[in-house]
């Protein structure tokens, strides 16, 4: 036989409104077996069991949903089903935790710690410690600022025996005190993980970065020393060690670490950059330009000839005449084939090293000068003066007669558009004698600084900034074609007052149904904490139908709701040692769960992260859950913050108090959100016909009509207004005829 599923669901409505719980359920399981997709069905069921007393069951089909939620990322909808979960099974671990990781991934850190708490409790209750303290460091990840509880958890990683875990517990505690300006605590809670793992790299990093900040980097360096001598080829600890030795300001030392570093990798050369750095700033400018010296060729085959002509430049403003420091700019120039300023620099330094009396130093400036400009007699009559062309050393012959040496290209060679290429300048860079530095050589530094010339290198970045803005506004529909009504008791006086008076039998409630159904509500305030709604109900209920047993019970109720509780302290000292649970875990455990407790008790939770699960709970129809998240939006809020938002909650909350059957608390909320200052025309308006409805939900047909004539006074197209108060001028006409009669 063919499933038909609408005929299914009709049945299901009738047994509904018979009472029929188990015969409903039978019918659910039959769509769920021919459609297992139907989510709302599922869900439906599910709420049928629980109220049939079968809770495994509805937990079944309540944890499908929030499965399928949680795995399509719909976090909000999935938290909505696991809260349905929770009330049928609290204090469960495995809901709890998979809540809490929902919770953490929306942002919703109180609430979140509150569920871990649940969790880490009844491992703590179970005597499973190291379970415990894995979950509470989930909680210290939800504060990352809480360094001090990290390091509680750290010590009590310790006496669990979990040393891996309390290694990373003291690094984490340690970064956070280096950002927070705490030198001497991060250096402490890294010097205990280091303790523990003597080789763990970012500990090691950390005690560098904390000794650094110190100002005892030396420290650091003697630390990383024991360190390299037990894994002498580890490059990250050799880099480690010659960064110590430069924060320390210890040239030799860090010109020994790198060149261990070097002699792993030849591609660190760049590392040599910072030690020639701390040379400099010691004053030895002699060091300087020899490190210079040793990396001036794979820096410039790597095209970085600008930071080498930095500190060039930064040695000639301490000193101009420094020949070391003359025979590398001339190489850079070279390099460059900036011929104009090549000459240049080979006179300041054939001047410089005459003024010095190094001769070899001269002889090797004029002889490139001789080959660059070999038509100016005055660089060979200076050169035959004192010793003529410069031989190599190695081969004992003159650049001149050398083969390989190629003669220096002219300036207007290049002027002329002749480019070399890579492979031709390494060929042609021989055409000069290179040895940079003569390492006998002393030279005076008592010149001073000279102001640089900064360059200030621009971003073409932009910032943007972005404002997301969130607004509801109910759907205005205007028919033209509405004509104006004058609405008076006389206009409908034809109408027949024995159809009137049938069709007010027809349709109007019984007294005592009227009564349950306010009954049903004041209990529902009761129980979700809006007393002054249940009172002024209950106040209603009295006038309208007297004194009765019913309303005093929920009187009593009331009042008993409103007395202090008078809650006995927990007792901390032994109820988790019996468990098995060390003393610091239980200080660690308390003061997580005062906080929590203090979080609670004054929130400062996003309102979007409110707002928008209130909404979510809405759309599934779950309205206890949707009405407090708007009400804790609310109360992030006000009425006076400047903008919609206090009034889309009220908004909200007066619909879902209707969409619960409860016109009362729903005129409340929508009269709330009438009062907010601020709003425009369209968006009072919008909420004065929602107020109109929920008046004629109550049965309150004359607040009705004035609220619905101020519409219609405003706005006499909008939605259905005419036809609502055609409709309840003729609801009242009908009333006063029938007591007339």
């Amino acid at each position: 036989m063919t499933f038909e599923k609408a005929k299914v669901l009709k049945a299901v409505e009738k047994f509904l409104s018979q009472g029929k719980i188990n015969a409903a359920i039978k019918e659910y399981r039959q769509i769920i077996e021919h459609d297992d997709d139907d989510l709302t069905a599922l869900n439906m069921l599910g709420d049928l069991l629980a109220r049939s007393g079968e809770k495994e069951e509805a937990i079944t089909c309540f944890s499908r949903i929030a499965e399928h939620y949680r795995e399509q990322e719909f976090t909000l909808k999935a938290i909505a089903m696991y809260r349905k979960i929770e009330k049928l099974k609290p204090r469960d671990p495995d809901i709890a935790n998979k809540l809490a990781d929902l919770y953490a991934a929306q942002g919703l850190v109180v609430d979140a710690r509150a569920q871990y708490l649940v969790v880490a409790d009844v491992h703590t209750r179970k005597g499973e410690n190291k379970q415990s303290l894995q979950v509470l460091h989930k909680i210290a990840d939800l504060d990352p600022n809480n360094t001090e509880i990290r390091l509680k958890l750290a010590e009590g990683y310790l006496k669990e025996s979990m040393p891996a875990e309390a290694v990373n517990a003291f690094i984490e505690a340690g970064k956070r005190f280096l950002e927070n300006g705490a030198f001497e605590k991060s250096l402490d809670a890294y010097s205990k993980a280091t303790k523990l793992s003597a080789h763990n790299k970012p500990a090691l990093k950390g005690v560098l970065s904390a000794h650094t900040a110190l100002g005892t980097a030396e420290d650091a360096a003697e630390l990383l020393e024991k360190a390299v001598a037990e894994g002498p080829d580890d490059p990250e600890l050799l880099s480690m060690l010659a960064q110590a030795y430069i924060d320390a300001e210890d040239p030799a030392g860090a010109e020994r670490a790198t060149t261990l570093l070097m002699s792993q990798d030849a591609s660190n050369y760049r590392r040599y950059i910072e030690v020639a750095r701390v040379y400099l700033k010691l004053g030895q400018q002699n060091e300087t330009a020899r490190i210079l010296g040793n990396i001036i060729e794979p820096m410039l085959a790597g095209r970085e000839e600008n930071d080498l002509l930095d500190l060039v430049n930064e040695l000639l403003a301490r000193d101009p005449e420094h020949v070391a420091s003359l025979r590398l700019l001339s190489r850079i120039h070279w390099w460059q084939r900036d011929m104009e300023k090549l000459r240049a620099t080979l006179e300041r330094l054939a001047e410089s090293a005459e003024a010095a009396g190094l001769v070899e130093d001269e002889r090797y400036a004029l002889t490139q000068l001789v080959r660059l400009a070999p038509d100016e007699p005055r660089y060979r009559e200076r050169l035959n003066l004192i010793g003529g062309f410069l031989e190599e050393a190695s081969e004992g012959t003159s650049m001149a007669e050398d083969p390989t040496l190629a003669p220096v290209p002219s300036f207007e060679s290049f002027a002329m558009g002749e480019t070399a290429t890579e492979a031709e300048v390494a060929d042609t860079s021989s055409e000069f004698e290179w040895n940079s530095v003569a390492d006998d050589a002393v030279y005076d530094s008592n010149a001073s600084f000279a102001d640089l010339n900064e360059t200030e290198v621009n971003s073409d970045g932009r910032i943007e900034s972005a404002s997301k803005i969130k607004r509801i506004s109910d759907p205005v529909s205007t028919d033209p074609s509405v004509r104006e009504f004058a609405f008076g008791d006389e206009e409908i006086a034809h109408a027949t007052t024995d159809k009137l008076e049938t069709a007010d039998k027809a349709n109007a409630p019984s007294p005592q149904s009227m009564m349950r159904q306010e009954l049903e509500s004041v209990d529902f305030y009761i129980t979700q904490g809006y007393s002054d709604i249940a009172r002024e109900t209950l106040d209603l209920l009295e006038r309208q139908f007297g004194a009765d047993p019913e309303i005093d019970s929920r009187r009593k109720k009331l009042e008993e709701t409103q007395k202090p509780e008078a809650t006995a302290a927990p007792d901390h000292s032994g109820a988790h040692a019996a468990g098995g649970i060390d003393s610091g875990l239980a200080e660690i455990f308390e003061e997580f769960r005062v906080e929590a407790e203090g979080e609670h008790a004054a929130s400062n939770e996003d309102y979007e992260t409110h707002y928008n699960m209130a909404t979510a709970y809405k759309e599934m129809d779950l309205l206890d859950e949707a009405i407090r998240e708007f009400q804790t939006a609310a109360g992030l809020t006000g009425s006076a913050d400047g903008t919609a938002r206090y009034f889309q909650c009220c908004n909200m909350l007066g619909h879902c108090f209707l969409q619960k059957g409860m016109p009362r608390a729903a005129v409340l909320w929508f009269k709330k959100g009438l009062e907010t200052p601020g709003r425009s025309p369209e968006e009072l308006k919008a909420l004065q016909y929602e107020l109109g409805s929920a008046y004629d939900e109550l049965g309150d047909v004359t607040r009705a009509i004035e609220v619905f004539t101020e519409v219609y006074g405003l706005d006499v197209g909008y939605r259905d207004v005419a036809d609502k108060l055609r409709d309840l001028q003729s609801r009242r006409a009908a009333q006063k005829l029938k007591k007339g009669k």
